[in-house]
């Protein structure tokens, strides 16, 4: 099984570059046209649940707005 991943946009800080949606390799990441940020952009969100938690999208935001987690799955455990 696969990491899976998934992200936090800080609003206070996302300024709606767009630089996050351009670079992630598993094009889950949007801008949200629907909603606002306090300063009046619209944030980064995620559409799909198919993040493996690269982290990409967190080094290229210039304003450190995205919280990378990842998950791995359970090993089982062998007796």
């Amino acid at each position: 099984m696969a990491v899976t991943g998934w992200i936090v946009v800080d609003e206070n800080y996302c300024k709606g570059c767009g630089l996050c949606v351009e670079a992630c390799p598993q094009e889950v990441l949007v801008l949200d046209m629907d909603r606002l940020t306090p300063k009046g952009y619209h944030p980064a969100k995620m559409t799909q649940e198919t993040c493996t938690g690269c982290g990409i999208c967190a080094v290229v935001c210039p304003d450190a707005a995205i919280t990378v987690y990842r998950e791995k799955p359970d090993k089982k455990t062998r007796r």
